[in-house]
């Protein structure tokens, strides 16, 4: 083998996303995927995972098997291992990993400790209360309702898969799913104020000290069209998005990514990977929302299509803290990700239906598989909550979301259930 050898852990979309765009690289011989999906296996060998991905056992036999293997990179797909120290283990065995320490992972893995840290570090964000009884997160529900006409955003401290976040209407709703959180188990319930603007999401790779930004994206993650209905890991992406011009991310970069990568070193947790900001662009500009330590699914899908250089180096150059005059190269255009989920979705969703996907989608029209397996007979079936990613690039973004559209309604895909405004929301910029 000439190149490389790449083992990508995770088994959804952003994983197979991740395996296509590695396996273009020049520099790259092989991509794993561990454990992959139906999808991933027409890209190289999938890596059974018989303990799973995120527990301690997990992560060293994970670790392990990339040492076994002659692993030359490990790029850490779910927040789950990333929170129980797969990069720890790896880099204890010598093996190069692509994603933070267990350390610097919190920041995702406790919404709790993320605000302390923003707040320790200067970092705009929302006014906000932690909670660790219901009493209290009632008595701040209602503190911050009354300040923005009865709307309040509650979060479940722990990693929730992107579901943990609601935007309270009201105060009975926001008691209420604070109450929910801590019968679910939670210990702590984060309760922020509504800020008002509008939400994009900024992913920096970052190799410890530097960061390269990646093209602004605008997620969808509400379930239903309008932004109605529970939060979901996402239904849809548009990239890239300029709400600001070069300017405004200059002063995200400035105000938010500067002291964070700053402050995590000067607490010894020193990061290294995809730092994904949620950014509320607000009157008083950018307001941090949260963290998470992991390209985000579905906004990576938005973005592979686009990438004109080589991935590999580029992670690969994160991974060993040499990210000095690194600056990928875009196509032009636009990218949009349009999610099928199944049936039932974000609730217990419907597995085992027969999908058809036609073979003559388009030249520029790529379908990454999240919840996909094949079954007895092997044919390909759903497997999980979001199932399909439909990404089309195009000149613009009405024709990158038009030619996602258009895949999509040529899929055979029953009861799949798909939000109709991807990259159509009324936006201020």
């Amino acid at each position: 083998m000439s190149g490389a050898r790449v083992m990508v852990v995770g088994a959804g979309g952003r994983e197979h996303a991740l395996a296509w765009v590695l396996a273009r690289s020049p520099g790259v011989g092989e991509v794993l995927v561990a454990p992959g999906n139906a999808g991933t296996a027409d890209l190289g060998p999938r890596v059974a995972t018989p303990l799973g991905l995120a527990t301690a056992e997990a992560v060293q036999w994970l670790a392990a098997e990339a040492e076994r293997r002659a692993v030359d990179l490990v790029v850490v797909g779910p927040e789950a291992p990333l929170a129980a120290g797969l990069v720890d283990a790896l880099a204890a065995r010598g093996v190069a990993a692509y994603g933070p320490t267990r350390a610097a992972a919190e920041l995702e893995a406790s919404k709790a400790h993320a605000k302390a840290f923003m707040q320790r570090h200067a970092i705009p964000t929302a006014e906000a209360v932690t909670a660790d009884r219901v009493e209290v997160a009632s008595d701040a529900v209602g503190a911050f309702a009354d300040r923005s006409g009865g709307r309040v955003v509650v979060k479940a401290s722990g990693l929730a898969a992107g579901k943990g976040v609601t935007v309270a209407r009201d105060p009975v709703e926001g008691r209420a799913a604070a109450a929910a959180a801590f019968a679910a188990g939670e210990r702590q319930v984060v309760v922020e104020e509504f800020l008002e603007g509008d939400e994009v999401s900024l992913l920096v790779v970052c190799d410890g000290r530097r960061a390269v930004p990646l093209p602004l994206v605008e997620d969808h993650k509400a379930a239903f069209d309008g932004d109605l209905g529970p939060m979901t890991g996402g239904m849809g992406t548009l990239a890239p998005v300029d709400p600001w011009g070069p300017t405004g991310l200059d002063e995200a970069m400035r105000s938010v990514v500067a002291p964070t990568l700053d402050g995590l070193r000067a607490e010894g947790r020193p990061f290294v990977g995809t730092l994904f900001l949620g950014l509320m662009l607000t009157q008083m500009g950018p307001r941090l929302l949260e963290y998470n330590v992991r390209f985000g699914d579905p906004e990576l899908q938005a973005l592979v299509p686009l990438l004109a250089s080589d991935a590999f180096e580029l992670l690969d150059r994160a991974a060993r803290g040499r990210l000095t005059d690194v600056r990928p190269a875009w196509r032009p255009g636009a990218c949009a990700c349009v999610v099928m989920a199944a049936e039932g979705y974000p609730g217990p969703p419907k597995t085992g239906v027969t999908l058809d996907l036609p073979a003559d989608l388009g030249h520029d029209v790529v379908v990454f598989h999240a919840g996909t397996a094949r079954d007895a007979d092997g044919r390909l079936v759903s497997a999980g909550g979001r199932v399909l990613g439909v990404t089309a690039v195009g000149p613009d973004a009405g024709a990158a979301v038009a030619g996602a559209y258009a895949a999509v309604d040529r899929i055979g895909f029953p009861g799949a259930h798909v939000r109709r405004d991807i990259g159509r929301r009324p936006r201020r910029w």
